[in-house]
């Protein structure tokens, strides 16, 4: 308890009033290091673990004792609504120290934005794209904002390390620090880290410090697990069947009859009645479909609509209600949601969170699995997966329950290894390049071209970047009229750049969808793509409306509640899966054990698949025979090596094979016909392998592959490079390829 001495009084009362017996050991790791070194930190431990205060405590107590004469840490959250439950958290602990805990994004009132540019002190939390707006508008005043910032904490650090979002993250730091004249220690937060030393090292880019990573051992936990398959009909796979051990319901079988619409889903309505949970799914399409059948199953059953809805594309007002109900200990009931309430925010006593089919993830699964276990109660999990019965002439493909393997899959390589993904920050990010360049060039004014390339290719996320790729970049902005050269040779933004930046939407970088707000009267209910004509029908924050007005120059839509159910559409929601998975997911196929968590459905589905596998050779070859001149691929690979070897396919071997009508199931098998034989498939994918040396070479001819927001915005041959360097994995094709090769010859 050295450390806990170390804390300021009001921490320390703190800790007594909440009757911590003791620190864990994650806060007094973290207090050795913030408070005896100057080092970076990134702390890695499960959720509801104490992360947050592990990084407060010291800090809060440093504060008390030396009040910084400005922010003195900057909280960067990837979610409004974790950073609306942190604010709530901090705010009791920084009330006490007189320490001024402040929020800042989209749904924060302006008066209390003006509270802050007139004091700016203590602490302020932020989600990176209102960091951005906040550089790009209010640059001038980011001095007297942030000239005394000592701490960057950012939470959920994993959250922002697969995409463009955390080398935005990275670059506002960067930035911010340059501008304050500043450079605060940064301490990363993450409950599924995959590579911690990876992390550690993409932390601290430009800091000049160390990343200290405490390797502290967690408490064994024991989960509550289940995972039930289901088809969508009255028949399932263990009908009738006596002979299965499978573990038993987690709890007492209610005495409802089931609800045969949709079994799954009416094995989630009994079983959380009468309890507070969480339904995740991996699509907002998911989430209205399962939230207007659920609610439909309450009327059904005369019983009050005990199910919320939350995902990104409704209104602050429907997330926010969500939020709160589900804090209230008085209410059980359940929301239905995506990734918006993966992390972690703290909604109360939750019992049980249900998984509808597989997330893409180990990460994930994790979080999803960790928002229970809370307030002294087990994680747990149901997972519910749903399929289409085969039919009885489907190609064999198609017979493989893939979702049922994905989620065992995701389960076993964690409790077998606690594998989580990597982070992948080896690409080429180009459209980040572009949105830089304007975000700076916007906030600062007039630039020569060598002061916006030394300002922008010094942010050390950009280190692979060339100096000839930002000329070419600079070139093309300047024939688009997005950026303008004056008189004096210096670079402005031009009209089409104004159009862009000037757009509320500028200050993201994830991709999105032209959007239309959805408004019934006065209420906002959220928004949607694609508005069909007035009359037609759409799904939303768990209901039907009808439209009745769509005004395409505001991008609006009026409409009025209706009953019914349509399928809902949001746009694409691609998912990313490694190649890890997909391997275990093969090992599943092929072994002969069984799993604890199993029920009998998922037994029997499972037994069936492996027989099916074995029969027909897909457990363990890899080219599969369909009759005719029908053939099926299992490459086995994660997301990027499978689009990879669909494109080696079709622009490297498809001539000298006579393979035709190359049609992908992604990332799980890829079907064709081909003239060629077993045998002369594989040598020729082998040789035609080893001459893949250029990844360029999987690139279409005249194809410009748009994968990120501002990619349309890029010189094409740019955009072809970051894809091809930074999307394909050609070398998980190279070694495949080399070893179905080699034991095809053996």
């Amino acid at each position: 308890m050295a450390i806990f001495d170390e804390f300021a009084p009001f921490v320390q009362d703190f800790i007594y009033r909440h009757r911590w017996g003791d620190l864990r050991p994650i806060q007094v790791a973290a207090g050795d290091v913030i408070l005896h070194t100057d080092e970076n930190l990134l702390l890695t431990a499960s959720t509801a673990s104490g992360k947050t205060e592990a990084a407060f405590f010291p800090i809060l107590s440093q504060f008390s004792q030396d009040p910084p004469q400005s922010v003195g840490c900057l909280y960067i959250g990837p979610l409004k609504a974790l950073i609306n439950d942190q604010f709530l958290r901090l705010q009791e602990l920084c009330d006490e120290g007189g320490i001024p805990v402040w929020h800042w994004h989209g749904d924060v009132s302006q008066s209390h934005k003006a509270k802050l540019m007139r004091h700016p002190s203590g602490i302020l939390q932020i989600t990176p794209e209102s960091l951005e707006a906040m550089l790009l508008h209010k640059h001038m005043a980011i001095p007297k904002l942030f000239g005394d910032l000592r701490y960057i904490v950012i939470d959920e650090v994993h959250s922002l390390l697969r995409g463009d979002r955390g080398g935005q993250t990275l670059c506002l730091i960067e930035r911010l620090g340059r501008l304050a004249g500043v450079n605060p220690r940064r301490i990363g937060l993450s409950a599924t880290m995959g590579d911690p030393e990876k992390t550690g090292a993409f932390l601290s880019l430009g800091t000049g410090r160390k990343t200290l990573i405490p390797q502290v051992k967690a408490p064994g936990v024991k989960w509550r697990l289940s995972l039930e398959h289901f088809y969508v009909k009255d028949t399932q796979a263990g009908d009738g069947r006596t002979d299965i051990e499978a573990s038993p319901v987690l709890d007492a079988k209610t005495d409802a009859a089931p609800l045969q619409a949709d079994p799954g889903l009416g094995y989630v309505f009994e079983h959380t009645r009468g309890k507070k949970c969480l339904v995740f799914v991996n699509s907002r399409e998911e989430c209205e479909g399962v939230t207007t059948t659920l609610r439909q199953y309450c009327e059904l059953r005369h019983e009050p609509d005990r199910f919320l809805i939350h995902h990104g594309n409704l209104s602050a007002s429907y997330r926010e209600s969500a939020e709160e109900l589900m804090k209230d200990e008085a209410h059980n009931l359940t929301v239905v949601t995506t990734a918006t309430l993966e992390l972690g925010i703290d909604i109360g006593r939750l019992e049980r969170a249900f998984q509808i089919d597989a997330p893409w993830m180990v990460s994930s699964f994790l979080q999803r699995l960790g928002r229970t276990g809370r307030r002294n109660l087990p994680p747990e999990m149901w997972f519910v997966i749903r399929e289409d019965e085969p039919e009885i002439r489907a190609m064999l493909p198609a017979t493989i329950p893939w979702k049922l393997l994905q989620a065992i899959a995701l389960v076993q390589l964690y409790l077998e290894g606690r594998w989580v993904e990597p982070p992948r920050l080896d690409r080429l990010p180009y459209s980040l390049l572009y949105h830089q360049t304007m975000s700076i060039l916007g906030s600062c004014g007039e630039m020569s071209p060598q002061a916006l390339a030394e300002r922008v290719l010094s942010l050390h996320y950009f280190h692979r970047i060339t100096q000839d790729d930002y000329r070419t970049l600079l070139h093309h902005l300047l024939q688009q009229d997005h950026l303008q050269q004056t008189e004096r040779g210096g670079l402005i933004v031009g009209l089409a750049g104004e159009r862009i930046l000037n757009s509320f939407k500028f200050y993201g970088v994830f991709q999105e969808s032209e959007e239309y707000t959805v408004r019934n009267e006065s209420q906002e209910l959220g928004t949607v793509v694609a508005p069909p004509p007035p009359g037609e029908k759409i799904a939303l924050a768990g209901h039907v409306w009808r439209v009745l007005e769509v005004d395409r120059k505001r991008h609006l839509i009026y409409c009025e509640l209706v009953k019914g159910k349509v399928p809902a559409y949001f746009g694409e929601c691609p998912g990313d899966i490694h190649t890890r998975v997909l391997e275990r997911m093969r090992q599943v196929l092929r072994e002969d054990r069984s799993y604890p968590y199993l029920m009998k459905n998922a037994v029997a589905r499972l037994q069936q698949a492996r027989y099916t596998a074995r029969q027909s050779g897909a457990a363990d070859d890899i080219l599969l025979f369909l009759g005719g001149k029908m053939w099926c691929l299992l490459p086995w690979l994660g997301t990027y090596g499978f689009l990879a070897m669909e494109r080696f396919l079709n622009l490297k071997c498809a001539g000298r094979l006579g393979l035709k009508n190359l049609d992908p199931f992604r990332p799980f098998f890829l079907q064709f016909t081909m003239d060629a034989d077993a045998e002369t498939f594989f040598r020729v994918l082998a040789e035609e392998g080893e001459k893949l040396t250029d990844p360029m070479d999987l690139v279409y001819p005249g194809e410009v592959p748009v994968f990120n927001k501002y990619d349309e915005y890029v010189p094409p041959e740019l955009v072809r490079k970051g894809f091809a360097y930074g999307v394909l994995n050609v070398e998980e094709v190279r070694q495949r390829v080399r070893g179905w090769a080699a034991a095809s010859l053996s």
